[in-house]
Protein backbone atom coordinates (compact mmCIF):
# COMPACT_ATOMS: atom_id res chain seq x y z
CA UNK A 1 0.00 0.00 0.00
CA UNK A 2 1.57 3.26 -0.87
CA UNK A 3 2.36 5.52 1.86
CA UNK A 4 0.82 9.26 1.79
CA UNK A 5 1.63 12.02 4.03
CA UNK A 6 -0.79 15.17 4.72
CA UNK A 7 -0.28 18.29 6.09
CA UNK A 8 -0.65 18.84 9.78
CA UNK A 9 -3.47 20.19 10.82
CA UNK A 10 -4.76 22.47 13.68
CA UNK A 11 -2.16 24.27 15.34
CA UNK A 12 0.50 22.35 14.16
CA UNK A 13 -0.39 23.11 11.11
CA UNK A 14 -0.44 26.71 11.49
CA UNK A 15 3.10 26.12 12.86
CA UNK A 16 4.08 24.23 9.82
CA UNK A 17 3.06 26.98 7.66
CA UNK A 18 3.97 29.75 9.21
CA UNK A 19 7.31 28.54 11.17
CA UNK A 20 8.00 25.54 10.02
CA UNK A 21 8.92 23.28 7.07
CA UNK A 22 6.30 24.47 5.53
CA UNK A 23 7.32 28.32 5.45
CA UNK A 24 7.72 29.68 2.47
CA UNK A 25 10.61 32.14 3.91
CA UNK A 26 12.68 29.01 4.78
CA UNK A 27 13.07 28.87 1.00
CA UNK A 28 14.55 32.07 0.81
CA UNK A 29 17.63 33.84 1.78
CA UNK A 30 16.49 34.03 5.72
CA UNK A 31 17.12 29.86 5.55
CA UNK A 32 20.68 30.59 4.46
CA UNK A 33 20.90 33.42 7.43
CA UNK A 34 19.57 31.05 10.06
CA UNK A 35 21.90 28.32 8.44
CA UNK A 36 24.71 30.58 9.25
CA UNK A 37 23.56 31.82 12.90
CA UNK A 38 22.99 27.91 13.86
CA UNK A 39 26.64 27.27 12.27
CA UNK A 40 28.27 29.67 13.88
CA UNK A 41 26.98 29.41 17.02
CA UNK A 42 28.14 25.88 17.25
CA UNK A 43 31.30 27.56 16.32
CA UNK A 44 31.61 29.29 19.87
CA UNK A 45 29.92 26.70 21.71
CA UNK A 46 32.42 24.28 20.96
CA UNK A 47 35.47 26.73 20.46
CA UNK A 48 34.83 28.95 23.66
CA UNK A 49 34.33 25.94 25.43
CA UNK A 50 37.29 24.38 25.28
CA UNK A 51 39.31 27.50 25.96
CA UNK A 52 36.72 27.68 29.16
CA UNK A 53 38.00 24.22 29.49
CA UNK A 54 41.54 25.49 29.87
CA UNK A 55 41.30 28.18 31.45
CA UNK A 56 39.16 28.06 34.34
CA UNK A 57 37.14 24.47 33.78
CA UNK A 58 39.90 21.76 34.54
CA UNK A 59 41.84 23.93 37.33
CA UNK A 60 38.23 24.37 39.38
CA UNK A 61 37.27 21.19 39.30
CA UNK A 62 40.36 19.46 40.67
CA UNK A 63 41.70 18.31 37.44
CA UNK A 64 44.92 20.19 37.51
CA UNK A 65 47.69 20.46 39.82
CA UNK A 66 46.91 23.65 41.60
CA UNK A 67 43.24 25.56 41.68
CA UNK A 68 44.65 28.68 39.12
CA UNK A 69 47.20 26.60 36.75
CA UNK A 70 46.73 27.38 33.33
CA UNK A 71 49.00 26.51 30.06
CA UNK A 72 51.10 24.31 32.59
CA UNK A 73 52.63 22.81 29.19
CA UNK A 74 52.50 22.93 25.46
CA UNK A 75 49.28 20.19 25.80
CA UNK A 76 46.99 23.01 26.96
CA UNK A 77 47.89 24.86 23.74
CA UNK A 78 47.07 21.38 21.58
CA UNK A 79 43.72 20.94 23.71
CA UNK A 80 43.15 24.29 22.59
CA UNK A 81 44.04 23.91 18.99
CA UNK A 82 42.41 20.50 18.70
CA UNK A 83 39.79 21.59 20.02
CA UNK A 84 38.37 24.68 17.62
CA UNK A 85 39.44 22.21 15.14
CA UNK A 86 36.34 20.19 16.02
CA UNK A 87 34.17 23.11 16.43
CA UNK A 88 35.01 24.15 12.90
CA UNK A 89 34.20 20.76 11.50
CA UNK A 90 30.87 20.46 13.51
CA UNK A 91 30.07 24.13 12.72
CA UNK A 92 30.81 23.05 8.90
CA UNK A 93 28.49 20.10 8.81
CA UNK A 94 25.86 21.98 11.02
CA UNK A 95 25.14 24.72 8.31
CA UNK A 96 27.42 23.38 5.08
CA UNK A 97 24.17 21.97 3.10
CA UNK A 98 22.20 25.25 3.39
CA UNK A 99 24.86 28.24 3.54
CA UNK A 100 27.71 26.49 2.71
CA UNK A 101 29.09 27.49 6.28
CA UNK A 102 31.00 30.49 6.00
CA UNK A 103 30.51 31.33 9.58
CA UNK A 104 33.58 33.78 9.33
CA UNK A 105 32.58 37.33 7.81
CA UNK A 106 36.31 37.39 6.06
CA UNK A 107 35.43 34.23 4.45
CA UNK A 108 32.04 36.02 3.26
CA UNK A 109 33.93 38.80 2.10
CA UNK A 110 36.54 36.72 -0.02
CA UNK A 111 33.94 34.49 -1.78
CA UNK A 112 32.11 38.11 -2.68
CA UNK A 113 35.49 39.50 -4.21
CA UNK A 114 37.04 36.35 -5.54
CA UNK A 115 34.28 33.98 -5.86
CA UNK A 116 30.75 36.03 -7.34
CA UNK A 117 29.05 35.86 -4.20
CA UNK A 118 26.03 38.12 -3.75
CA UNK A 119 27.49 41.19 -2.18
CA UNK A 120 23.49 41.84 -1.02
CA UNK A 121 23.65 38.98 1.30
CA UNK A 122 26.94 39.91 2.88
CA UNK A 123 25.78 42.19 5.55
CA UNK A 124 23.10 39.68 6.34
CA UNK A 125 25.31 36.98 6.73
CA UNK A 126 27.51 38.97 8.67
CA UNK A 127 24.84 39.65 11.15
CA UNK A 128 24.12 36.32 12.12
CA UNK A 129 27.62 35.38 12.35
CA UNK A 130 28.10 37.82 15.16
CA UNK A 131 24.55 36.93 16.34
CA UNK A 132 25.18 33.50 16.06
CA UNK A 133 29.02 34.07 17.96
CA UNK A 134 27.31 36.28 20.94
CA UNK A 135 25.00 33.75 21.55
CA UNK A 136 27.37 30.89 21.44
CA UNK A 137 29.49 32.95 24.04
CA UNK A 138 26.10 33.44 26.48
CA UNK A 139 26.07 29.73 26.69
CA UNK A 140 29.23 29.26 27.33
CA UNK A 141 29.65 31.37 30.19
CA UNK A 142 26.10 30.14 31.62
CA UNK A 143 27.61 26.47 31.93
CA UNK A 144 31.00 27.94 33.38
CA UNK A 145 29.96 30.99 35.15
CA UNK A 146 30.97 29.26 38.17
CA UNK A 147 34.21 27.70 37.19
CA UNK A 148 35.11 31.06 35.80
CA UNK A 149 34.01 33.22 39.18
CA UNK A 150 36.08 29.91 40.98
CA UNK A 151 39.85 31.03 39.44
CA UNK A 152 38.71 35.03 39.67
CA UNK A 153 38.46 34.15 43.50
CA UNK A 154 41.97 31.47 43.37
CA UNK A 155 43.50 34.04 41.70
CA UNK A 156 42.33 37.17 42.69
CA UNK A 157 41.26 38.60 39.40
CA UNK A 158 38.97 41.80 38.94
CA UNK A 159 36.82 41.41 36.47
CA UNK A 160 37.58 44.27 34.45
CA UNK A 161 40.93 45.06 35.12
CA UNK A 162 43.86 43.75 33.27
CA UNK A 163 44.34 40.67 36.06
CA UNK A 164 41.07 39.36 34.08
CA UNK A 165 42.55 39.14 30.65
CA UNK A 166 43.10 35.42 31.27
CA UNK A 167 39.59 34.99 32.05
CA UNK A 168 38.07 37.28 29.44
CA UNK A 169 40.63 35.02 27.10
CA UNK A 170 38.02 32.45 27.08
CA UNK A 171 35.57 34.62 25.11
CA UNK A 172 37.90 36.57 22.43
CA UNK A 173 41.52 37.14 21.82
CA UNK A 174 44.58 39.40 22.72
CA UNK A 175 47.79 40.44 22.05
CA UNK A 176 50.86 38.73 23.39
CA UNK A 177 52.65 41.36 25.93
CA UNK A 178 55.80 41.14 23.84
CA UNK A 179 53.65 43.84 21.70
CA UNK A 180 54.17 47.22 22.20
CA UNK A 181 52.05 48.31 19.33
CA UNK A 182 49.25 46.70 17.09
CA UNK A 183 51.30 46.31 14.10
CA UNK A 184 53.27 43.20 15.01
CA UNK A 185 49.56 41.61 16.17
CA UNK A 186 47.95 43.15 12.63
CA UNK A 187 50.54 41.25 10.39
CA UNK A 188 49.47 38.12 12.64
CA UNK A 189 46.42 37.91 11.63
CA UNK A 190 46.27 39.21 8.26
CA UNK A 191 49.06 36.10 7.54
CA UNK A 192 47.03 33.59 9.63
CA UNK A 193 43.50 34.20 7.98
CA UNK A 194 45.37 34.16 4.25
CA UNK A 195 46.65 30.97 4.98
CA UNK A 196 42.95 29.57 6.07
CA UNK A 197 41.26 31.59 3.03
CA UNK A 198 43.78 30.72 0.44
CA UNK A 199 44.25 26.70 1.32
CA UNK A 200 40.18 27.04 1.85
CA UNK A 201 40.08 28.53 -1.46
CA UNK A 202 42.32 25.02 -2.61
CA UNK A 203 39.94 23.06 -0.61
CA UNK A 204 36.71 23.91 -2.23
CA UNK A 205 38.60 24.19 -6.16
CA UNK A 206 36.39 21.34 -8.11
CA UNK A 207 39.63 21.81 -10.21
CA UNK A 208 42.05 21.18 -8.14
CA UNK A 209 42.56 18.05 -5.54
CA UNK A 210 39.18 18.78 -3.26
CA UNK A 211 38.35 16.04 -0.58
CA UNK A 212 36.06 13.26 -1.38
CA UNK A 213 33.49 11.67 0.74
CA UNK A 214 32.34 14.89 2.70
CA UNK A 215 35.38 14.82 4.36
CA UNK A 216 36.14 18.79 2.84
CA UNK A 217 34.95 19.63 6.96
CA UNK A 218 38.09 17.69 8.18
CA UNK A 219 40.24 19.56 6.55
CA UNK A 220 39.51 22.63 6.87
CA UNK A 221 39.20 22.03 10.77
CA UNK A 222 42.82 20.93 10.46
CA UNK A 223 43.42 23.91 8.59
CA UNK A 224 42.70 26.12 11.85
CA UNK A 225 44.30 23.75 14.03
CA UNK A 226 47.36 24.20 12.13
CA UNK A 227 46.91 28.18 12.19
CA UNK A 228 46.92 27.87 15.90
CA UNK A 229 49.81 25.35 16.44
CA UNK A 230 51.69 27.58 14.33
CA UNK A 231 50.46 31.35 14.46
CA UNK A 232 48.41 30.91 17.52
CA UNK A 233 50.26 32.43 19.88
CA UNK A 234 51.29 35.94 18.63
CA UNK A 235 47.12 37.06 18.99
CA UNK A 236 45.19 33.88 19.68
CA UNK A 237 44.98 33.83 16.28
CA UNK A 238 41.09 35.22 16.02
CA UNK A 239 41.27 34.78 12.18
CA UNK A 240 37.23 35.40 12.17
CA UNK A 241 35.62 38.76 13.00
CA UNK A 242 32.57 37.75 14.21
CA UNK A 243 34.57 34.37 16.21
CA UNK A 244 36.22 37.72 18.31
CA UNK A 245 33.56 40.08 18.19
CA UNK A 246 30.34 38.40 19.34
CA UNK A 247 31.73 36.88 22.53
CA UNK A 248 33.99 40.14 22.70
CA UNK A 249 30.54 42.23 23.17
CA UNK A 250 29.53 39.64 25.20
CA UNK A 251 32.77 39.24 27.54
CA UNK A 252 31.74 43.54 27.77
CA UNK A 253 28.05 42.85 28.94
CA UNK A 254 29.59 40.11 31.53
CA UNK A 255 31.17 42.80 33.25
CA UNK A 256 34.91 42.52 31.65
CA UNK A 257 34.03 46.35 30.86
CA UNK A 258 37.54 47.40 29.09
CA UNK A 259 39.45 44.53 28.94
CA UNK A 260 36.60 43.43 26.38
CA UNK A 261 35.62 46.95 24.61
CA UNK A 262 37.40 48.84 23.59
CA UNK A 263 40.56 46.02 24.33
CA UNK A 264 42.84 47.58 26.51
CA UNK A 265 45.99 45.37 27.30
CA UNK A 266 48.61 47.98 28.46
CA UNK A 267 51.21 48.70 25.59
CA UNK A 268 48.32 47.57 22.99
CA UNK A 269 44.92 49.46 24.09
CA UNK A 270 41.89 49.79 21.78
CA UNK A 271 42.50 46.08 20.54
CA UNK A 272 39.06 45.39 19.38
CA UNK A 273 38.93 46.68 15.77
CA UNK A 274 41.75 44.87 14.59
CA UNK A 275 40.69 41.22 15.13
CA UNK A 276 38.07 42.75 12.45
CA UNK A 277 40.22 44.40 9.64
CA UNK A 278 43.41 42.24 9.52
CA UNK A 279 41.52 39.47 8.99
CA UNK A 280 39.31 40.86 5.74
CA UNK A 281 42.65 42.04 4.45
CA UNK A 282 44.40 38.58 5.20
CA UNK A 283 40.80 36.64 3.59
CA UNK A 284 41.00 39.48 0.40
CA UNK A 285 44.58 38.68 -0.20
CA UNK A 286 44.47 34.86 0.36
CA UNK A 287 42.07 34.63 -2.15
CA UNK A 288 44.27 36.78 -4.46
CA UNK A 289 47.14 34.67 -3.88
CA UNK A 290 45.64 31.60 -4.18
CA UNK A 291 44.06 32.68 -7.69
CA UNK A 292 47.44 33.83 -8.86
CA UNK A 293 49.34 31.03 -8.26
CA UNK A 294 47.22 27.90 -8.61
CA UNK A 295 43.26 28.58 -9.98
CA UNK A 296 44.29 30.50 -13.03
CA UNK A 297 47.08 27.82 -14.16
CA UNK A 298 43.85 25.27 -13.58
CA UNK A 299 41.92 27.48 -15.65
CA UNK A 300 44.58 28.21 -18.35
CA UNK A 301 44.84 24.52 -18.26
CA UNK A 302 41.56 23.29 -18.99
CA UNK A 303 41.80 21.35 -16.21
CA UNK A 304 38.34 19.33 -15.66
CA UNK A 305 36.70 19.59 -12.12
CA UNK A 306 37.21 16.99 -9.85
CA UNK A 307 34.00 14.24 -9.86
CA UNK A 308 33.38 12.30 -5.96
CA UNK A 309 32.52 9.09 -5.72
CA UNK A 310 29.63 10.24 -3.68
CA UNK A 311 27.13 12.61 -4.28
CA UNK A 312 24.03 14.67 -2.09
CA UNK A 313 21.70 12.18 -2.15
CA UNK A 314 23.02 9.23 -4.29
CA UNK A 315 25.08 6.38 -2.61
CA UNK A 316 27.92 3.98 -4.66
CA UNK A 317 25.31 1.25 -5.32
CA UNK A 318 22.66 3.83 -7.06
CA UNK A 319 24.98 5.18 -9.43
Amino acid sequence: MAETTTEPRGMMGVWHVRMGAGAAWRRTVWGEFLSEYLGTFTLIAFGDGVVAMAVAALNQSGRAQTNHTIFLASGDWLLITWGWCVAVVLAIYVAGGISGAHINPAVTIALAVRRGFPWAKVPHYIFAQVAGAFTGAALVYLNYKDAIKGYEHATGAVRGESSSIASYSIFATFPSGYFHNPMGPFIDELIGTALLVGIVFAVIDQLNLPPKGNLAPWIIGIIVAGIGMSYGANSGYAINPARDFGPRLFAWFAGWDGVALPGNYGDVNWYWWLPIVAPIVGAVIGALVYDFFISHVLMARGEPPTSDVETRGEVVEEL
